[in-house]
């Protein structure tokens, strides 16, 4: 059974914005579940000089289907709550992926 709980995506004219929870320092790069209405982030890279949040980057664009690009960093820069938007995504079709990486049927 999943602790899973909804996070607090937000629909925007620009897209979806997507409030994150990362664990710096993990032993992989995965998505988690979730934590407190954020999606729970881990991540191998240490939150130094930016590392963290390229690899935060990497690897929301690969379980996303986004380009890189298409992520904006909007809150949290130096925190372990951020908030990204994902240009061009739609709430629904990021609710079904969240729930597809978090409950694989």
């Amino acid at each position: 059974m999943s602790s899973y709980t909804p996070v607090a995506l937000v629909q925007t004219e620009n897209g979806v914005e997507l409030p994150i929870r990362v664990i710096p320092g993990a032993s992989r790069n995965e998505i988690g579940g979730s934590r407190e209405g954020a999606l729970l982030v881990r991540i191998t890279a240490a939150p130094e000089k930016g590392k963290a949040n390229r690899a935060i980057v990497e690897l929301l664009a690969t379980a996303f289907d986004l380009r890189k690009k298409d992520l904006d960093l909007i809150r949290g820069e130096r925190h372990r709550n951020k908030c990204f938007l994902l240009r061009g995504a739609t709430l629904s079709g990021i609710e079904h992926k969240i729930l597809s990486r978090i409950n694989p049927e």
